[in-house]
């Protein structure tokens, strides 16, 4: 029997509903697995008291944590996690008062800690740290005013440390340390916002900054600062921009973050208002949304940033302190509870 004309239009448009309810379920599919990239991995967890704004830096395989703010108590303590066996052990306590919101780099195979807020008043003293003799030396003072909350950073040769507060108001001044003549100078050139609480991560030779807050705003500028001609240079906002389809769903602001680079892409995740994992691609200027951290959101985290691999440590969730590490793997599938 020979199928009625009528009947024939009536499979056909089954079929094609069939075809648009297929494919619309793969899209959206293909869409969640995209924000399924990324994984978060229980690391070691941290010795110490659990504590919020530590400051961080690495020195070959060894990564190092110290000082901060446990909700009642300055600390100076200071801890040595080793990459290769997974473990910590502490080392000398930071010599200079108790404090949280520090600035810290490396330069060569020495360690560097100072300003940041001692619960009084901010603090502008800096100092060294040996991991040979696992000792420190009080170094020259900050070139600038007292400070805390900075953004700081390194080159092969010189550490820089820029931005924060001192006490009073939201700076935006940058000066570079020289490690051979114990001195600071002030660069100039940077033309974006005063802020506190901003992050960088370095690719090569250029420091992306961007984050942070001034005035009680969150903002929205990013920046690269090449180490080379130690020059900066204006990048895309990280703000959601009506004239870029690319930018519509980004939830990059934020304050009070965490930033660390892997390969030729760079970072940002936790913080405050938005807690999102973002990936920075500097070839394009455009970033894309990873796997959120997997565990309980916090702000004032450090990372330790390895060269190929990278590690989000302590914090504070509103009251609670927290000592728990995570390793971030961008390009694995995510898997729950491990």
């Amino acid at each position: 029997m020979i199928p009625k004309e009528k009947d024939l239009r009536k499979v056909k448009r089954l079929v094609l509903t069939l075809l648009l309810t297929t494919t619309f379920f793969s899209c959206n599919s293909d869409e969640d697995d995209d924000d399924d990239i990324g994984n978060w991995v229980t690391a070691a967890t941290f010795d110490g008291i659990a504590r919020s704004n530590a400051a961080s830096f690495i020195i070959g395989d060894k990564g190092y944590v110290g000082v901060g703010y446990d909700g009642d108590n300055y600390l100076n303590d200071f801890w040595e996690y080793n990459l290769e066996g997974g473990y910590w052990i502490q080392r000398a306590n930071f010599p200079g008062e108790k404090r949280s919101a520090a600035s810290s780099f490396a330069v060569g195979n020495y360690g560097y800690i100072g300003a940041g807020y001692n619960g009084t008043t901010e603090k502008k003293d800096f100092y060294q740290y040996d991991p040979t003799t696992n000792s420190w030396l009080q170094i020259a003072d900050y070139g600038g005013d007292v400070r805390r909350n900075t953004v700081s950073f390194n080159s092969d040769s010189y550490g820089y440390v820029g931005c924060g507060y001192d006490g009073v108001n939201d700076k935006k001044d940058f000066w570079r340390y020289d490690p051979t003549t114990d001195s600071w100078i002030e660069l100039f050139g940077f033309g974006g916002n005063k802020r506190r609480d901003g992050v960088t991560f370095r690719i090569q030779n250029k420091i992306y900054m961007g984050t942070g807050k001034s005035n009680g705003v969150n903002l929205r500028d990013f920046w690269s600062f090449d180490l080379n001609t130690e020059v900066w240079t204006k990048l895309r906002d990280i703000s959601v921009n009506s004239d870029d389809d690319y930018t519509s769903e980004y939830t990059i602001i934020r304050s009070n973050a965490v930033g660390f680079a892997l390969g030729n892409y760079g970072y940002v995740c936790l913080g405050t208002p938005n807690v999102t994992t973002w990936q920075y691609n500097p070839a394009t200027d455009y970033w894309l949304k990873k796997t959120t951290f997997e565990a309980v959101t916090r702000q004032d985290a450090v990372a330790l940033n390895f060269s190929d691999r990278a590690f989000v440590l302590l914090g504070r969730s509103s009251n609670l302190y927290l000592d728990d590490m995570y390793e971030f793997k961008p390009f694995a599938e995510q898997v729950d509870n491990d």
